[in-house]
């Protein structure tokens, strides 16, 4: 037991290194992890101020050049996407005719993470085949709109408040608030909270099925185009479904390309939602290139793969993209919906790659038997077959729409004025000298009101 007693003090600074304190914390180290993040922050800021800062025209000049000539081959155009919000620019893509004037029109409606200017080509070559050609960019796509200003409700967390405390300093300096105190004596308080509440935001345009047919029904009608050969491609037939079977008597028949049962696109838009990697693809022309090759086509080249991307980063292009893509309908049943009352006599052509993959041939099949009335032929290009194989697609097109009876369209006729309000503008031409021109051919644009193309409205600038 004495031996035991004798060694008990020499095993207590054994345990002693458990029991010492911790060295308080470094303050150097406290203060660069404090300004690190906040120097990062502030040139974020920084940088997202100078770019968005830069003017429209330097904007539309900075483009490729082949945008820049698709652009001016088209108009834009105003579409009423909410009733409570304004309208938004919708661009056009209409290339002179070259041919005497046609009986027959087709638009054409791009798929996800395109837009007119893929179907280019295409339109071009439909033209030369007696055809009128009318592609459109969608709302969020494209020179259309990418996004619309709506009244901010209150703050989304700390960092919608640092957004509109930095919006403050941006749009009145630094010491705004300051110079008010010297002047008046107090806070300007009242004023900060009705610039609150009358302030807006920029969202990306979201839209699902209802909304993008509604702009469809505007199209139609602002242009003139009912009944029209209705082209739809890639998951064009998801957001378009409904308004064709609610108004099957504006469509003379349709034409779907590589249009799958479950509505996906060939462009896999994760890739623009997921941080890092969104940032990656659009950054790089190169791993951009790879996506498109490895989904979408095989054959696109170079100045037109990157101009996709162009388009893309665009103001709220990406967020738009992503946003929409959202509201596509999986749950489509393409069987119920071609047989349907409106459609069952409609008449369908399906155009399919027969070059892509096994799995996507298979699909092609079950889409033929989900609509065993139409007409189904193959193409020799990839899920983006106006880029691959456009005068082959063209050619289908054309064929298909020429060999059904002749579109008979019916013309509007202005109702006769009243014959005491005839009297007085024949009295006051008479009086004054000089005619009154009426016009009256404008009724029919309704909504969709038509503007010439400018800079400022394309390239998401209208607002």
């Amino acid at each position: 037991m004495a031996i035991i007693t004798e060694q008990e003090p020499d095993q207590q600074p054994k345990q002693s290194p458990k029991t010492t304190p911790t060295q308080p914390p470094n303050q150097l180290s406290f203060w660069l992890y404090f300004t690190l993040p906040l120097s990062l922050i502030t040139l974020y800021y920084l940088f997202t101020s100078f770019s968005s800062n830069s003017s429209p025209q330097t904007s539309f000049l900075n483009l490729p050049t082949t945008l820049r000539q698709h652009y001016s081959n088209g108009r834009i155009i105003k579409v009423q996407t909410h009733p409570n919000q304004q309208p938004v620019n919708l661009f056009v893509f209409q290339p002179p005719v070259t041919t005497p004037p046609p009986s027959e029109t087709v638009l054409v409606v791009h798929g996800q993470a395109l837009s007119s200017y893929s179907y280019s080509s295409v339109v071009e070559s439909l033209c030369t085949k007696g055809v009128r050609v009318i592609a459109i960019d969608l709302p969020g796509y494209g020179f259309s709109d990418k996004s619309v200003e709506v009244s901010a409700d209150g703050f989304d967390g700390f960092f919608g408040r640092v957004s509109y405390v930095y919006s403050e300093i941006q749009e009145k300096g630094f010491f705004w608030a300051f110079d008010q105190i010297v002047e008046t004596g107090q806070i300007p308080y009242e004023e900060i909270i009705n610039r609150m509440s009358e302030r807006k935001v920029s969202k990306p345009i979201d839209l699902g099925p209802e909304e993008i047919g509604k702009v469809l029904g505007e199209v139609v009608g602002a242009l003139g185009l009912a009944p029209v050969h209705l082209v739809l491609h890639d998951s064009a037939l998801g957001f378009s479904a409904n308004w064709v079977s609610e108004n099957s008597d504006l469509v003379s028949s349709l034409t779907l390309i590589d249009t799958g049962t479950k509505n996906l696109g060939a462009f896999p838009v994760w890739v623009l939602r997921v941080p890092l990697i969104r940032e990656v693809v659009l950054g790089f022309p190169s791993v951009f290139a790879k996506v498109v090759n490895f989904c979408c086509s095989k054959r696109i080249g170079d100045l037109d793969v990157d101009a996709h991307r162009v388009l893309l980063k665009a103001g709220d292009g990406r967020k738009a993209v992503v946003a929409i893509g959202k509201n596509l309908n999986s749950s489509f049943d393409l069987a119920e919906w071609g047989g349907s009352d409106g459609l069952k006599d409609k008449p369908v052509q399906v155009i399919w790659s027969s070059d892509w993959s096994e799995e996507w041939s298979r699909e092609g099949n079950r889409v033929a038997g989900a609509l065993p009335r139409a007409k189904f032929v193959t193409h020799s290009g990839g899920r983006w077959a106006q880029e691959d194989v456009a005068v082959e697609i063209a050619e289908k097109i054309s064929q298909f729409v020429l060999s059904l009876p002749k579109t008979v369209r019916k013309v509007e006729q202005e109702s006769p004025i009243p014959d005491h309000i005839q009297k007085k503008l024949d009295e006051a031409n008479s009086d004054d000298g000089h005619d009154h021109h009426h016009g009256h051919g404008h009724d029919r644009l309704g909504e969709a009101q038509i503007h010439e193309a400018g800079y400022m409205n394309a390239y998401g600038l209208g607002h």
